[in-house]
């Protein structure tokens, strides 16, 4: 870029370019020409030629300075014209940022007015959560309270059942405790389970022993003893062993613990000719009798050999239901022949029944053909009553006279 008379022109325009090369080229002939000059003055006898040639290179200087002229005319107008467009062009860029400024100012305005929008229902939202959560929270600690007091409610029942789990404790240390305990639940599973007038509680046998329950059952089986045993200590100390001798010893205390109440049961409670063949030995934990069958099968074994089967609470219900089934049965064939004499007698009074049934047809029968007699009657009575009325003598029948009373002749 160069500047000139306070006007820039760029380096790289053809104008600019031929202006340039145009004074190179003057200056290049102005030395030419001094060059010559020089000469000439020193042999301008000989230079005739030369000076016709410089005053042709001075028409051609002429004509150069003519163009030259021109070129200035030509990058004038360029120039003017240049700066015409530029400030067209400013215009037009200005312009174009007015419009765009008002487009983004109405944009950011717009903006603005959605954003507080926004912000509004999004404050009010969050007033709406605040007040939902405070209420929700309100809820909360409410139903918190009411938990909290049943937790306490609960806690009192806990403490309260700690209490009676430690009574239960106290009584199943004690050995007659434990036995009265575990009679107790007896009684109270076989009067569910049976009426009361087939079973015998603490019942005396011949032997002088006393069962804790007798259950009469017909023959056979017959009448079959239940006895409570309850081998706590020996359980006791096997679940609580803590090593293999511990665990050997606990093993061995339970087994020879349910194998005596075995043989003890087997010997007191099944007499030949007065019981059944086998008695049933009560265990009242679930506990002990899932131990004994899971770990002491062959204990249950031998009570199969000596015909003594153990039943804890819940097995010794589902027996006792189906001993009553057996009761029942043996029930309804004592009391057969009864059913018998009395379909007998209730034959005989259908039979009387149909007959007296019979006789009242029959009875019913004529009274309904005297009641339709009697109605026949009492239609022609009617007719009668009409005609005699009516005085209608002349329409009696001629049949009828026979039934009319002729009149006397007086006497002369």
């Amino acid at each position: 870029m160069i500047e000139i008379a306070g006007k820039i022109y760029a380096l790289d325009d053809p104008q600019v370019i031929a202006t340039l090369a145009a004074g190179g080229a003057l200056l290049l002939i102005l030395l030419l020409l001094f060059l010559a000059l020089r000469a000439a003055n020193r042999s301008a006898r000989l230079a005739a030629p030369l000076s016709q040639q410089m005053a042709y290179l001075g028409q051609h200087v002429q004509q150069l300075g003519q163009g030259q002229e021109q070129l200035r005319g030509g990058l004038q107008h360029v120039s003017d014209t240049q700066a015409n467009a530029q400030v067209q062009m400013v215009q037009t860029v200005e312009a174009r940022l007015s419009s765009v400024q008002q487009q983004m100012n109405d944009r950011l305005a717009d903006n603005a007015m959605k954003s507080a929008r926004a912000l509004a229902e999004m404050q009010e939202r969050m007033k709406e959560s605040l007040h939902g959560s405070s209420k929700q929270t309100a809820t909360s600690l409410t139903q918190l309270q009411e938990r909290l007091a049943a937790i306490d409610k609960a806690q009192d029942n806990i403490t309260k059942l700690s209490g009676d789990v430690l009574s239960l404790q106290d009584i199943l240390s004690n050995k007659q405790t434990r036995g009265a305990f575990g009679e107790i639940q007896l009684n109270d599973i076989v009067s569910k389970a049976l009426p009361a007038d087939s079973y015998a509680l603490q019942h005396t046998l011949s032997n002088g022993k006393r069962a804790d329950c007798l259950i009469h059952l017909p023959n056979p089986p017959g009448p079959i003893v239940i006895d409570s045993k309850f081998p706590l200590e020996a359980y006791e100390a096997l679940i609580s062993a803590r090593n293999d001798a511990e665990l050997k010893a606990a093993v061995q205390m339970f087994r020879s613990s349910v194998r005596k109440h075995i043989n003890d049961i087997a010997e007191k409670y099944v007499i030949d000719g007065e019981t059944a063949e086998g008695a049933l030995m009560f265990l009242p934990s679930e506990a002990v009798y899932a131990e004994l069958h899971a770990k002491f099968s062959e204990l249950v074994q031998e009570g199969f050999a000596k015909r003594v089967w153990i039943v804890s609470p819940t097995t010794c219900m589902a027996t006792l239901n189906t001993m009553r089934a057996i009761l029942k049965d043996a029930r309804m064939r004592e009391q057969a022949g009864a059913i018998r004499k009395e379909l007998g007698l209730l034959h005989k009074d259908v039979e009387r029944l149909g007959d007296r049934v019979g006789n009242l047809d029959r009875h019913f029968g004529q009274a309904a053909k005297d009641i339709s007699d009697i109605k026949i009657s009492a239609e022609k009575a009617g007719r009668r009553a009409q005609r005699l009325d009516n005085f209608d003598f002349e329409e009696l029948a001629p049949d009828d006279g026979s039934n009319v009373v002729p009149l006397s002749k007086p006497e002369a």
